[in-house]
Parts: C-alpha cells; structure tokens; sequence
C-alpha cells in the first residue's frame, strides 16, 4: 500500500447501486424486482463480453436498452415501462458509504479515478447527479479503446496516462472477473464483496477481500 498512487474504482456494482433503477420501480414490478434487476445486469454483462469476442462493438448504452429488452421479455414486465427504467439507470443511487469515503481519500491526497463499461456521458452524468464532481481526477471509459473489460487495453488507459507502474494501482470492483482482470494485468486488485459471493477461479486471488469501501480506510 505504501506504493500506490493511485486509487481506481470500477463504478457499476462498486460505487454506484445497479439494482437501484428496478427498486425505484418495484412498486409497479412486484415482487420479482430483484430478480429481474439480477438477470438484467447479467445479460448486460454477458453482452459486453459477447461483443468484445465477436468484436462488434455497441456502447454501453445500447448494451443496456438491449440487455433491458430480453429482461423484460422474460420477467413479463409491462413495454410500457422501458423508457422508466432506463431513465432510472441514468441516475443510479451510490452505496451509502461511497460519498464520505471518497472525500476520505481525496483528503489524504490520493488520485482518484474510475474505470468503467459506461460511456463517458453516463458517468459524467452518474458522478454530476450524485454530487461527487469534485473527487475523481479522471473518469475512463472503454470507449476510449472501444472494447470492454477484462481486456488489458481497458486497463492500459491509467498506466498511460498518469504514466507509473502497474503495482502502483490500486484497484477496487465488486465485479470478481473484474477483480482478476486486473488483477492478471499487474494492478492491486481488493474485492469488494458486497453480496458475500464466492470468487470466480480465474487464476488470482485477491490480497483483500472488504465487504463495503467503509473497510478500505483501514487497510491503507
């Protein structure tokens, strides 16, 4: 920890509540909101790698309306609600802990980023609408190398542009793939489990494991 110098966050899932859209919803969807918002995340997710291997490349975006599409085909949610959720998803709530913890960090002086699927717009609008405009030096999106994690292109973008070593990155997603992405391609990767899930087996194992950002302070 002494070595870093940079502090990245995944957003989706790790600062930002991805289920939040359908629960601001789950009055009109029922009781199956959640389980509707799982199988809409993961078709988003399963989407982003699909396109990545067939290289045809959709933004984020358009990845999530498609994504929405077959979800709500296959949980019966009423067509008439598609503009609402995504209207939703364009301002996702944080975790609690997310803003105070950031401003935690910024005070210690670290460079704060995130590294993100979504395009440059949605988390420029995620980060404005959430108040946190102030605390990240830089927003990555994939668009930038237009494909999506966990290609090692994606997370070549801080490397190159603050111009140090791998090691000297600390990296935090909720997203365990995501957590061996990164952590294969050199970064400090810690986990932030907040589901108590178990860890994919994708040849690396994180040094820590924390179950929300609050437990990052002690760590560094």
């Amino acid at each position: 920890m002494k070595n870093i110098k940079a502090i990245i966050f995944d957003a989706y899932g790790t600062l930002f509540d991805v289920n939040s859209a359908a629960e601001k919803s789950k009055d009109r969807i029922g009781d199956k909101w959640k389980g509707f918002a799982n199988y809409w995340r993961t078709t988003q997710l399963e989407y982003t790698w699909l396109r990545s291997l067939m290289e045809r490349h959709k933004d984020f975006w358009q990845i999530t309306e498609d994504s929405l599409d077959k979800s709500m085909k296959a949980f019966d949610i009423d067509p008439s609600m598609k503009n609402e959720l995504l209207n939703l998803y364009k301002v996702l709530s944080t975790f609690k802990e997310v803003p105070e913890i950031l401003k935690t960090l910024k005070e210690k002086n670290f460079k704060l980023a995130i590294l993100s699927n979504g395009t440059p717009s949605l988390l420029n609008e995620l980060v404005k609408i959430n108040k946190l405009n102030n605390l990240f030096d830089d927003l990555f999106s994939i668009e930038q190398v237009g494909v999506y994690k966990p290609d090692s292109k994606v997370y070549d973008l801080p490397i190159q542009k603050y111009q140090i070593q791998k090691n000297e990155i600390l990296f935090l997603s909720a997203n365990s793939w995501d957590v061996s992405g990164a952590g294969n391609y050199g970064y400090n990767s810690i986990w932030v489990n907040r589901n108590n899930s178990i860890f994919d087996n994708l040849d690396y194992k994180p040094k820590n494991e924390i179950k929300n950002l609050s437990e990052l302070i002690k760590l560094i």
